[in-house]
């Protein structure tokens, strides 16, 4: 039986992670964030906190992403540290993918595992996500409203970077939720409800 993964792809500031941790926990199966990278840092033998840097980030085309001697290592000497790790997330996601149900945030896995998981991309208005950071940064509006708009310009430029696909084209999502409208609860109740249907729909 293939396995049933959830991808989440999100706006900064919808509360895109809260949902993804909050659904693996009702849905009883595991959740990969960071811990992807936690991974591709022993897979690849590179430092974690090195790696957490170029996290969902395209390369610069002007220098290396990371003061560190294993970006001129060889083997790593013409690969910016992102696009190394980028590749190995996406070969872990693959793995994991075929080894267990699970629930997948960022890291383009909805595009890595295409045809094969329920790809679901969560948003807000721009007000409401610069509300949610403010509150959750403890920082003032003005200083929030410039968070979100760096967090969206990384997260689009990756994004359409390693898939060459519109981040915010919709039709290339199975569901599309404004956080803003809905409860933590109820989006977990929806999303719920495909992911017991998958089975069915994937024979």
């Amino acid at each position: 039986m293939a396995k049933r993964v959830i991808t989440i792809n999100r706006m900064y500031g919808s509360n895109g992670r809260k949902i993804g941790r909050a659904l693996s926990e009702e849905l009883g199966i595991p959740c990969y964030d960071k811990e992807l990278i936690r991974i591709a840092s022993d897979k690849e033998g590179l430092p974690y906190e090195e790696l957490l840097k170029v996290d969902e980030k395209r390369a610069s085309m002007w220098r290396y992403p990371v003061d560190e001697p294993a970006q001129m290592a060889p083997q790593y000497r013409f690969y910016p540290m992102n696009d190394v790790l980028f590749q190995a997330e996406s070969e872990i996601i693959k793995s994991i993918a075929e080894q267990e149900d699970c629930v997948i945030i960022g890291r383009c896995a909805g595009q890595v595992l295409e045809g094969k998981c329920l790809k679901v991309f969560i948003h807000a208005p721009f007000d409401y996500r610069v509300k949610i950071a403010a509150e959750r940064m403890d920082v003032q509006e003005k200083d929030a409203i410039s968070i979100v708009k760096k967090m969206d310009k990384e997260r689009r430029t990756y994004y359409e970077y390693f898939t060459d696909e519109k981040w915010l084209d919709m039709s290339a999502y199975d569901l599309c939720i404004d956080s803003s409208r809905f409860t933590v609860v109820q989006i977990i109740k929806m999303i719920k409800s495909v992911y017991e249907e998958m089975e069915n729909l994937s024979q």
